[in-house]
């Protein structure tokens, strides 16, 4: 198998590493174009689970080819013992990474400049029939131009083959999840808005929405969905970005903003450019 993967792409330095592969830096030997190549070892994949995804992800980013704020698969190599996927190469520091750098806190422009290619990313998902299910600072790359790429996946689920278009399953990241994938519920996509709505507000904040001091207590206060906006943190956040995220944050789904009403929000289309709350009227 790295024999025909060497044909085709020559596999340099390792630049990064999970609980069940290697992403390693390749070009193609006929192009010369950068790429990443995650390499997964399915010996370790004893939970059935973990086997699903491995075998979901590829199948889902070939769905979601041709959308520049997707990371894009471009070949697929597979034998009895490793999976390896040829990705986009993306270099730059992720969203975490920035969002350390820098305290957490993004003027409202700088922030729209994120949020609007991230949430146009995932209403694309969305009208595929997709939920990412896993939306994190961790998961929004950036190229070496700069463009966001919304990565990871493995915890997607093609909502579109249900006739309900309902999910279950507890999948997601403590701060980012929605309440009622914590509550056991069946849910639908709007769990993606809710977890880019934490990212907003992170950005906008510098500490997210809903936190405890151990795992447990931040579910609890995701369960809670006690909305807040400390005026010391918030004083000089725009009305218009207070009430996006309160239509994002929504406990109640069936008033939580899908990812096109997001779109169409006044602070989108702005750019973050704050306008009188009479323009939302």
């Amino acid at each position: 198998m790295k024999e025909l993967i060497n044909n085709d792409y020559q596999l340099t330095d390792e630049i990064g590493r999970g609980r069940f592969g290697i992403v390693y830096r390749c070009y193609s030997t006929i192009t010369g174009d950068s790429f990443a190549c995650k390499s997964i070892d399915k010996r370790l994949l004893s939970d059935p689970t973990d086997r699903e995804c491995l075998q979901k992800e590829p199948k889902i980013l070939h769905i979601l080819g041709g959308n520049p704020n997707i990371v894009q698969i471009h070949r697929l190599y597979e034998d009895e013992n490793h999976l390896h996927m040829i990705i986009d190469l993306c270099e730059s520091p992720d969203l975490f990474d920035r969002i350390a750098a820098r305290g957490g806190v993004f003027s409202e422009p700088e922030a729209a400049l994120i949020f609007s290619p991230l949430i146009s990313s995932i209403g694309y998902c969305h009208r595929l029939g997709i939920a990412h299910r896993d939306i994190k600072p961790d998961n929004i790359l950036f190229d070496c131009r700069g463009n966001l790429k919304l990565a990871d996946f493995g915890s997607a689920e093609w909502f579109g083959m249900n006739e309900r278009g309902v999910m279950t399953g507890v999948v997601g990241t403590p701060y980012y999840v929605a309440p009622e994938v914590l509550s056991g519920r069946e849910y639908n996509e709007k769990v993606d808005v809710w977890s880019a709505g934490v990212i907003l507000y992170v950005m906008l904040a510098g500490v997210p929405p809903f936190y405890g001091e151990t795992p447990a207590d931040t579910f609890e206060a995701v369960l809670r969905g006690n909305l807040r906006f400390p005026p010391k943190i918030f004083r000089s956040v725009s009305p218009e970005a207070k009430d996006l995220l309160k239509k994002m944050l929504c406990k109640d789904v069936y008033r939580r903003f899908s990812a096109e009403q997001v779109l169409r929000h006044p602070w989108v289309v702005s750019g973050g450019e704050t306008r009188s709350m009479a323009d939302l009227t």
